[in-house]
């Protein structure tokens, strides 16, 4: 079983918990990004073209703890960036722990055998390694060679010291049905616990844009592949079955935006975890003072060719609980990649992107600056006085 038994009870507690208290906007997972500096420069990720005093800022321990409380929700991904290159890691890692929330520390793995020693396997710990296909396919999409090795060498490192592992494959429009295939077929002689699978979104920082899928190659994507593990039945997925069902074009979803909040170093991601448009200070007022009827398929533009899990994953959970029979006629039978496809959403009313990431970049550039500025005068009441003195002239 990909997802433990105590995992899903426990996330399903809490979501059946939203539903009898009439909450309609819930967080799912709270997607934690502590820092945007990588040691990769991978084609589909454009996070580290952000200036030096961006890439050098971090979360600190007690913003990162601060945001799991703010959030409340009963899962943690933390992304970046690398996460293995922030310092303070393994304390945000315990600290989530101990709070009882599941916590999935995505990696490109290759800090990770040097760093396992840094952390203690857990029922509420995950590995997520960033692997996107097989050697070829992986090494092409992170634009290095021998990372693909060094990945496989990390989770068997990993899985011999009784950690749980999963793996998180982003696919692109290149992607051959049946190499995917064998590649899921291959991730179990790794010891792998799950997999985690998703079609790439372009965001607008992504330098390579021409890879990424639409709906329609997305759905025909997965219906292929699928159907080379007996409908999905082959491969154990960290993921609903209802997600992979709505992947094959079986489910018409709409995303769930709050279901996985971003918090990152400019603050809370308004409106989700893959469009930022603006930054709030709490979870609150990212909550209570979004427009979400302004985003999502249909509604947005930039959101039109988005299948992601982080935006549809919550909205197949709230599907499975409303529907539990459905969720199980899928989990035995396979997801059906045969036959007519679930009508899909109508976007001839979506209102047109509107490109605003250079904006959040200069606010906290400013911020950056006034706070150097500020240490410097603590640190030198003289020259600040002399430097405010001779401004006035």
């Amino acid at each position: 079983m990909a997802i433990p038994f105590l995992q899903v009870a426990r996330v399903g507690a809490y979501v059946v918990k939203q539903h009898m208290s009439g909450n309609k906007r819930y967080p799912l997972a709270l997607m934690l990004e502590p820092l945007f500096r990588c040691n990769l420069a991978c084609n589909g990720c454009g996070k580290i073209d952000y200036p030096d005093p961006i890439l050098n800022q971090r979360l600190s321990v007690e913003e990162c703890l601060g945001a799991v409380d703010e959030c409340g929700a009963p899962v943690v991904s933390i992304a970046g960036g690398e996460p293995l290159l922030h310092k303070d890691m393994p304390t945000i890692v315990k600290g989530i722990i101990a709070r009882r929330k599941f916590v999935y520390l995505c990696t490109n793995a290759l800090l990770m055998e040097k760093k396992l020693d840094q952390y203690e396997p857990s029922p509420y710990f995950v590995w997520s390694v960033h692997l996107d296909g097989d050697r070829e396919m992986h090494d092409r999409s992170v634009s290095q060679e021998g990372v693909y090795d060094r990945c496989v060498e990390a989770i068997r490192a990993a899985k011999k010291r009784g950690f749980r592992v999963n793996i998180n494959c982003t696919l692109f429009n290149d992607a051959e049905p049946e190499r995917v295939a064998r590649f899921f077929d291959s991730v179990k002689g790794m010891g792998v616990d799950g997999i985690t699978v998703s079609p790439g979104y372009a965001y607008e920082r992504a330098p390579d844009q021409q890879h990424f899928l639409n709906r329609g190659k997305t759905r025909k994507l997965f219906r292929d592949i699928l159907e080379r593990g007996r409908n999905g039945k082959n491969w154990a997925f960290s993921q609903s079955t209802l997600f992979l069902d709505f992947l094959a074009g079986n489910q018409t979803y709409k995303c769930t935006p709050w279901g996985n909040p971003a918090r990152t170093v400019f603050g809370w991601q308004r409106p989700c975890y893959l469009v930022g448009e603006g930054y709030v200070s709490t979870f609150k007022e990212l909550m209570e003072g979004t427009d979400w009827d302004a985003y999502g398929v249909g509604n947005y533009e930039k959101c039109a060719d988005c299948m992601v899990h982080s935006g549809f994953e919550a909205t197949a959970v709230a599907d499975t609980i409303a529907h539990p029979l459905k969720a199980l006629g899928v989990s035995l039978r396979g997801v059906r990649t045969k036959g007519e496809m679930a009508p899909d959403i109508d976007l001839s009313k979506q209102r047109p992107a509107d490109y605003v990431f250079s904006k959040h970049v200069e606010i906290k550039l400013e911020e950056i600056g006034r706070a150097k500025s500020s240490k410097q005068a603590a640190n030198d009441p003289a020259s600040a006085a002399r430097q405010a003195a001779g401004a006035k002239h």
